[in-house]
């Protein structure tokens, strides 16, 4: 006898309620960033001194040497850029952010520098030793110091005016650098964030996600998978490193920067300094420019250049300008705060399992199958004839809607993550993909539901299962099982949208 509609309705909605109740008690507090207070300094910031950014010659001819520089378990490739004028030149490396750097980035900025009379040296970043899992800072920070020492070797290269430029990540890489070594004569931070590298992506996707409007369960998502990652770098707090610094810093940030918390990073740097007794530190932010310095992806922001090549070549008279912090003014609407750390089933590790054991559970069915099949088949009694089939349809239907749910999942994190990478994006894109992974947790609770009534329904009729149809009936609704606490846990059924 089957099981009516209403009753399989009513079922339907009894377990959404309680996966819904389940994710809102067994998940971590909601991310919910405080807006930023802007202190009284950051209001209306004096304009850049207009020396600064005056027009620079940039006429010197330049010899390009391409070498290669030991370093701790590898070698890494090097360009240098040199005036060929006479005398010594301030010399700066250029000190990476996240990902695999490859030298040719910076190959404007850097003969740029140099036919301003700066000698440069830019590099490959370390695969070995660096991975997405694994980033010891203090290792490529030993890096750094291996291409000052070789550019300290150079007799066209000023000894007292040697330095690193670092981006992104690399804010975190040089201050470790400069602590460690008096050779580090200045440092240059472009979109440092000062923060920890936990607090910095999540500052980061939030912002990208007010930006394409998504739905506040999209966050929460993000922000619940991030928690439960244990990537030994991600509370990383470079503030100890940045109070060793004794050498002339300049901070650089854009004020369309979307991927750093600009003025918590510039509190943070210009605190650390002070405390270490260090108030040789110039700050300035640049109107429109990008986490690159850049407009909008595309050519440099004007300032960015002569105000950096300026300071270097006006060392030691600018180290400690009039004016420490100058520029556009910027806004920073949110705070940047930690994410809720996961509770034990909530990490990465426990979710990997629970994956697994779905899956387990997913291909029990057709293993079943070819096993039945090489033994001869089933016995065709006439009411597992007639279940079976139906049955077995029910669960590939289900097994394949679950690896899409997964599928789903992974692509949607996967945009989100482009999108912040990208600094941009198109909402209807995130508004449609977040639909498709609700809908298909839903069909997987129905069908769930709808499997179990036919089971019931079943073994009312007299069904018997057998042992192998027992075994891929319990692999597939266990396994359909595991992803629905899962969902429930990262707020696939709650509410709000």
């Amino acid at each position: 006898m089957a099981i009516s509609r209403g009753t399989l309705s009513v079922a339907t909605c009894v377990l959404l309620a309680a996966l819904a109740t389940t994710g809102a008690v067994l998940s971590p507090p909601s991310f919910d960033p405080p807006p930023l207070t802007t202190a009284q300094e950051f209001g209306t910031l004096p304009a850049q001194p207009p020396a600064e950014t005056a027009p620079v010659s940039t006429n010197a001819p330049i010899s390009v040497e391409d070498l290669t520089v030991q370093a701790k378990g590898t070698t890494l490739q090097a360009t240098i850029r040199a005036p060929i004028t006479s005398g010594r030149h301030p010399a700066m490396v250029f000190v990476q952010g996240s990902g695999r750097g490859d030298r040719g980035e910076f190959t404007e900025q850097a003969e740029w520098l140099a036919r301003a009379g700066i000698v440069t040296l830019v590099y490959d970043k370390r695969t070995v030793g660096y991975t997405f899992r694994s980033r010891d800072f203090g290792l490529l920070a030993d890096d750094a110091l291996r291409m000052i020492a070789t550019l300290r070797r150079r007799h066209d290269v000023d000894l007292s005016r040697t330095g690193l430029w670092g981006v992104s990540e690399g804010g975190w890489v040089v201050p470790i650098a400069a602590a460690r070594s008096a050779d580090v004569g200045f440092v240059v931070l472009v979109s440092s964030p000062n923060v920890t590298p936990l607090r910095q992506v999540a500052w980061a996707l939030n912002e990208q996600l007010l930006r394409l409007h998504a739905p506040y369960g999209v966050r929460d998502l993000l922000t619940r998978a991030m928690g439960g990652v244990g990537f030994n770098f991600l509370r990383y707090d470079s503030t100890p490193a940045i109070r060793q610094i004794k050498r002339p810093v300049l901070a650089l940030y854009g004020t369309a920067d979307p991927s750093i918390p600009f003025v918590e990073s510039t509190r943070k740097l210009t605190s650390a300094l002070e405390e270490g007794g260090n108030r040789d530190y110039t700050i300035r932010f640049l109107n429109g420019a990008d986490h690159a310095m850049r407009i909008n992806g595309g050519p440099l922001v004007k300032e960015y250049l002569p105000t950096l090549s300026r300071w270097i070549l006006g060392l030691p008279k600018t180290a400690r300008p009039e004016v420490p912090i100058a520029g556009a003014t910027p806004v920073q609407r949110f705070e940047a705060s930690d994410v809720p750390q996961a509770p034990w089933y909530g990490d990465m590790q426990f979710l990997t399992l629970a994956m697994m054991l779905a899956a387990v559970g997913f291909i029990a069915a057709p293993v079943t199958e070819m096993v039945v099949r090489l033994r001869g088949g089933e016995p065709a009694e006439e009411t597992n004839a007639r279940v079976w089939p139906q049955m077995r349809r029910r669960l590939y239907r289900m097994a394949w809607t679950a690896l899409g749910l997964i599928a789903a999942v992974l692509a949607f994190i996967t945009l989100i993550v482009l999108f912040s990478v990208n600094q941009a994006g198109a909402w209807p894109a995130v508004l449609a993909g977040w639909l498709v992974i609700r809908v298909l947790a839903i069909l997987i609770l129905v069908q769930e539901v709808t499997a179990g009534a036919a089971v019931v329904a079943g073994l009312r009729e007299g069904w018997q299962p057998s042992r192998w149809q027992k075994l891929a009936l319990s692999g597939v609704l266990g396994g359909a099982g595991l992803l629905l606490i899962a969902a429930s846990y990262y707020g696939l059924f709650s509410l709000p949208w």
